[in-house]
């Protein structure tokens, strides 16, 4: 068996083993990374030799540091350890691989959905709806891009309503309000303001990951889809993106207990920013210092920066993907869009989800 994972900005681990009675055997590291002493390379084969096959990232991770440890302490290697380019959770990763329990891009086929204009109700409960399919092995993995035409809020899963609406900015600009099964902060969305998508993997995908490392792993594709477009961008904090003219986006996640991630991110196009002050609480005091109190200011970093239209910049994104991952075009099954329908009137649409934290 054979398992590679190449660490962001850093070297290749490879990894070549057997498993013989469930656990590890004959196991042989390689890569382009830089290892100091040379026999520091036996010390770790030696030490993954005889550990069960399905040990998780954090375990085998122990394993291969605390070996390390024990030989640099006993003396039973040349010299103080040094390993450049990776570290002992790589090596963890790349075993994961060779024994099948972790996988990479090259293992699915993302299916592209763009199903057109939908309620902002029903677009949060397609996220939970899609994500089920997946842990329950009705459906694969998912790309789907949004479109509405109702303005919306969506306010993170454990957000206060109180603390992030203006009910009378909501009377006055006729928004719904939509509370998503992730994390993460408030969107205002007005029909086409933003670029959002909800992508909708394995776990297996992000084994080993912490949270802010799967938000980087999965948003990376993001960053070259807008280099391809002129923007300059980096990843800012642990789930946003930003250019030098400041926050472009920002990412949020859900995981499921079946094996399920649902990963999704809304990018400012050309948003009112007077009018999503209106509506939001905490968008004023965290707009306070950046000059938007005129009601002309537009937050617009898609727009300004591309010179695109917005359906274009979707084109272009979808584009980008299917050029660096194997995916195939699909469309939304009619059951899946009544079980969606059916999780507003039970679920999204109700005071007590919408409402959960007062």
């Amino acid at each position: 068996m054979h398992g590679e994972f190449k660490v962001p900005g850093g070297k290749l681990v490879a990894v070549d083993l057997v498993v013989d009675d469930d656990r590890l055997a004959r196991v042989r590291l390689s890569g382009d990374f830089f290892l100091e002493p040379d026999d520091a390379l036996e010390v770790i084969d030696r030490a993954l030799t005889g550990v069960p096959a399905s040990t998780p990232t954090g375990e085998l991770t122990r394993v291969v540091t605390e070996a390390l440890e024990e030989a640099e302490r006993t003396g039973a290697l040349a010299g103080p350890v040094a390993m450049v380019g990776f570290d002992a959770r790589a090596v963890a990763v790349a075993v994961r691989r060779a024994v099948g329990l972790a996988t990479t891009w090259q293992d699915h086929t993302i299916e592209v959905l763009r199903p057109g204009p939908l309620p902002p109700r029903t677009l949060a409960a397609l996220d939970q709806v899609l994500t089920e399919e997946l842990a329950e092995g009705m459906r694969g993995p998912t790309l789907r891009f949004w479109e509405w035409d109702e303005r919306a809020v969506f306010i993170g899963s454990f957000q206060s309503y109180r603390n992030e609406i203006d009910d009378d900015g909501v009377a006055a600009h006729d928004v719904t309000v939509v509370r998503r099964i992730s994390g993460g902060g408030a969107m205002f969305m007005e029909a086409g303001n933003c670029v959002t998508f909800s992508l909708v993997v394995p776990a297996s995908l992000v084994d080993g990951m912490s949270f802010e490392q799967s938000y980087a792993f999965l948003d990376a594709w993001v960053l070259g889809a807008l280099a391809e477009l002129g923007v300059e961008a980096r990843f800012a904090g642990m789930n946003d993106v930003a250019s030098p003219a400041g926050k472009i986006a920002g990412s949020a996640q859900k995981r499921l207990a079946g094996g399920a991630v649902l990963h999704h991110m809304t990018m400012a196009y050309d948003i009112d920013a007077d009018k999503m002050l209106q509506v939001l609480r905490i968008g004023r005091e965290k707009m306070s210092d950046k000059g938007t109190r005129s009601a002309n200011k537009r937050v617009d970093p898609l727009r300004s920066q591309t010179g695109m239209a917005r359906e274009d910049v979707i084109d272009s994104f979808a584009r980008y993907f299917a050029d660096h991952h194997r995916t195939k075009d699909s469309a939304l099954l009619p059951e899946e869009l009544e079980r969606a329908e059916h999780l507003v009137r039970t679920k999204f649409d109700t005071e007590a989800w919408i409402h959960r934290v007062p």
